[in-house]
């Protein structure tokens, strides 16, 4: 059973007041509705593997449906745009709902994907649906503190045995009664309205687990924006990745492009009588090796469209346009030390664990404050009476005062438990904190190494070129052979792949760096230069 639903089944009563014992166990419940929210979230940025986004096939189940596997009601109608609906069986009653492809390529900026990705990702979807879970559960807690009115009325008819009850004809004549006044079975016809009122008028831990619990709620806003922020960089990343492979797909075809040029002149050489049979041949290998790397970057880049489909809810057969050029800007250096204090301000999962702590502090102070006594007042106003008949008013009043006696012991233990997870979280908090110094290093460094690779790769893809230019002039010229011109050739594709791929490590690295000082969902565009 999840946290929530304990949660729910202690706090969303719908009678007067939370008794002691259920009072005990919603102190619990918002400690671990805290420690449930960020539920490892506050350790993603150390997680590799990329959200997981929605199918593009969704069920649309009953409103009163069930998953079988986790045993609760399902609630997941994020998607609204799709194509149309078609049965899954005959007699299933299940519907699917598929998004279709849209014809031709679809023009798509590093921007929409961004924004694309947050709408539809399965992740923020998640993260969003378990935040207004969290502030319903807030509305159950706050009705504790409210007065909570009522208004009954009834109506019912009884019959009585009055000799099945004991009472015999005979025993009546001792109160002076004949034994043949009235029947032994009697019907009785009585009618009743109410209404009534009760408030509790001071109980502290009432009061601090409404503040526990509206803590919680910034627990899951912070794990929905540190979601985003995953998001966010996976995105861009992919985004940046299909862009590499293009890239090396307009590499490949220049080179067999060139290639070709190769072997024509190699053919017209020997066909000629001045050019010898291995010219032929090796400008035919290096073609059809140039071939096979062309065929290799186009199926990477297949694959990573698809990947990007699938973190964008897109379907996988959607052809894709990337109308942005691969971004390239030296990144203004930013002094350690503020990096590291954006990062300490910024940075979500930090900021959860320190939401965390508060709303475990503030659970101590409710178990702490249930040492004191708790006064309340409840009150009815009504009539009843013999329906068709006379009726009369009826009322009571009642005020309250409970008094703990003999419950330190527990008091203690409850108190236990709440310190020994506000040490947990001091602990984790003071670890984060290294970890995150740590991170914001390491992605400086990167950062700086691979701008420094990225001038090194553009200037050998530059020699490389006029290398290459200056064998086929020798090639052509008859100086030499066409050896040297297909050494060139092979050391001009390395040098551009390598480029390619310093590039995308260097935009890659920038991302990983506004990832871990916080702020890449509101500045990977001024990170990427763009």
């Amino acid at each position: 059973m999840s946290v929530l639903i304990i949660f729910q089944s202690n706090c969303s009563s719908t009678r007067a007041r939370l008794p002691r014992s259920t009072r005990r166990s919603v102190v619990a419940c918002v400690s671990m509705l805290a420690w449930a929210g960020a539920g490892g979230l506050a350790w993603a940025q150390q997680d590799a593997s990329l959200p997981m986004a929605p199918s593009t096939l969704v069920a649309a189940l009953p409103a009163k449906s069930v998953d079988r596997a986790a045993g609760q009601p399902l609630a997941d109608r994020a998607f609204t745009n799709l194509s149309f609906t078609a049965r899954a069986g005959a007699n299933s009653g299940v519907r699917f709902r598929v998004e279709q492809a849209a014809p031709g390529a679809l023009p798509l900026s590093l921007d929409d994907a961004i924004d694309r990705g947050l709408k539809h990702n399965l992740q923020v979807l998640l993260a969003a649906q378990t935040e207004q879970s969290v502030r319903g559960q807030i509305l159950g807690v706050f009705f504790a503190l409210l007065p909570n009115m009522r208004a009954t009325a009834y109506t019912n008819t009884l019959e009585l045995n009055l000799a099945a009850m004991g009472f015999k004809p005979s025993s009546l004549a001792a109160f002076g009664i004949a034994p043949g006044t009235f029947s032994s079975i009697q019907k009785v016809d009585t009618t009743s309205a109410q209404f009534s009122a009760d408030q509790v008028l001071f109980n502290l831990t009432d009061f601090y687990l409404y503040a526990a619990a509206r803590k919680a709620a910034d627990v899951v806003a912070m794990n929905l924006l540190n979601t985003r922020g995953g998001v966010v960089e996976a995105v861009g990343t992919q985004y940046l990745a299909a862009l590499a492979d293009q890239a090396q797909i307009a590499n490949a075809q220049a080179l067999v492009t060139a290639d070709e040029e190769v072997l024509r002149q190699a053919t017209l050489a020997h066909d000629a009588g001045v050019g010898i049979n291995l010219d032929v041949l090796r400008a035919r290998v290096q073609l059809q090796n140039e071939q096979q790397a062309l065929v290799r970057a186009q199926n990477t880049f297949a694959k990573d469209t698809i990947a990007l489909n699938r973190l964008i809810g897109l379907p996988a057969e959607q052809e894709l346009t990337l109308t942005d050029a691969v971004p390239y800007a030296e990144l203004a250096e930013m002094p350690l030390d503020q990096a590291r204090a954006v990062a300490y301000e910024r940075r979500q999962d930090l900021l959860t664990l320190t939401a965390q702590l508060e709303v475990a502090q503030r659970a101590q102070k409710a178990v702490k404050y249930q040492r004191l006594p708790s006064l309340s007042f409840n009150s009815d106003y009504g009539v009843l009476g013999i329906t068709h008949g006379n009726y009369h008013g009826v009322f009571t009043a009642q005020g309250t005062l409970k008094i703990p006696i003999f419950e330190e012991g527990r008091f203690r233990g409850e108190s236990e438990v709440a310190a020994a997870q506000q040490i947990a979280l001091q602990r984790q908090i003071e670890s984060l904190r290294i970890t995150i110094d740590a991170q914001v290093r390491a992605s400086r460094m990167d950062v700086e190494s691979s701008a420094e690779l990225v001038k090194v790769a553009r200037s050998n893809v530059d020699l490389a070129t006029q290398a290459l230019s200056d064998t086929r002039d020798r090639f052509s010229a008859g100086v030499a052979d066409n050896l040297p011109v297909v050494e060139a050739q092979a050391a001009l594709a390395a040098a551009q792949s390598r480029l390619v791929a310093t590039e995308f490590e260097f935009n890659q690295t920038k991302l990983t760096l506004a990832r871990n000082t916080g702020v890449v969902e509101s500045q990977y565009n001024q990170y990427l230069g763009r």
